[in-house]
């Protein structure tokens, strides 16, 4: 609660997109240039040359902007619009639905299911579920610096049914997860936990030579653990032993990011396919690494992560 002459202080985008949102969600002009201030800001570039001598393509009679929003390069000669380039290319959806689903993606914890998005949009599913999936793309983290410090890490598994009686059976797709404490998530979907599976993540994200390495007592782990130069740390929950105060050893925190998986899988998804987890799986990665900014920088985040990816259909090939 702010005291008596205290100034609450807000980002300047966090209330420029929280007031744009609205009318964007509504209006496709509004929408077209919310999606174009949020990828170019004050200087737009042409995607296809990167040249910024770009012009808007008027009306010749009214002098309004062209009805399908276009620009022009005059470095290529070529014309283009905010979705060329980007995850939204040569979809025929209204801008102002991409508004919608990606603040709705962006802004709800545990995720926002497909159906809902056509319930308040009035697409198909069949569309939803397209434009959803292209928006847990661009919300695919783009990985750089290495982790470093006290490292988490833990596996789960989701979907399927574990099979009664068959110890190590199951039906079920494994997730990893290294998590950084105060730091980012990045998890992965395999399609076993092995050894080698656990090394080749952890060697993908994480600089040994500057961490400590904490995990359950799995046994997997010991091949790695002692190539951590901070030393590798083990809690034991085979016999209910869930932090060590003495040492910080626990995994509490990848375990966190596995709960809000497994709550979003039961009560928004209800049910994933393993041939899609892993989008689901970036989608939670991309809020847990931008949980300490606000709605609206999220929502910018995202939708300049849409730039330079596609997804595009492939037909399944016959069983």
């Amino acid at each position: 609660m702010a005291t008596k002459g205290s100034k609450t202080k807000v980002a300047s985008d966090k209330d420029a997109i929280i007031a744009a949102i609205p009318l964007a969600c509504t209006d496709e002009r509004a929408a077209v240039e919310f999606m174009e201030q949020q990828r170019w800001g004050d200087k737009p570039t042409c995607p296809r040359c990167g040249h910024d001598r770009v012009y808007k393509m008027v009306d010749a009679k009214t002098g309004e902007r062209n009805r399908r929003f276009l620009w022009r390069c005059h470095g290529c000669k070529q014309q283009f619009t905010v979705r060329i380039g980007t995850v939204m290319e040569e979809s025929r959806i209204p801008l102002k639905h991409w508004c919608y689903a990606f603040w709705r993606a962006c802004t709800s914890k545990k995720g926002v299911a497909a159906l809902e998005i056509k319930r308040h949009t009035g697409l198909t599913y069949t569309s939803a579920l397209y434009l959803m999936h292209r928006i847990r793309l661009a919300m695919k983290p783009e990985h750089v610096a290495p982790m470093t410090g006290d490292i988490e890490a833990d596996e789960t598994y989701c979907g399927g049914k574990t099979r009664s009686g068959i110890q190590g059976k199951t039906d079920k797709t494994p997730v990893l997860a290294l998590v950084q404490r105060e730091g980012q998530v990045r998890a992965k979907v395999v399609q076993r936990v092995t050894a080698a599976n656990l090394r080749q993540h952890i060697d993908r994200n994480v600089d040994k030579t500057r961490a400590v390495l904490h995990t359950d007592e799995s046994n997997k782990y010991r091949y790695v653990g002692p190539e951590f130069a901070g030393g590798h740390q083990t809690v034991n929950h085979s016999e209910k032993e869930y932090y060590r105060h003495s040492d910080a050893s626990g995994v509490n925190n990848a375990e966190s990011f596995f709960c809000l998986i497994k709550r979003g899988l039961m009560g928004i998804y209800h049910s994933v396919s393993t041939r899609h987890l892993h989008r689901y799986v970036n989608e939670y990665e991309f809020r847990w690494n931008t949980r300490g900014g606000s709605d609206g920088k999220r929502v910018a985040a995202a939708i300049r992560g849409a730039e330079g990816k596609r997804l595009t259909y492939r037909p399944l090939t016959s069983r």
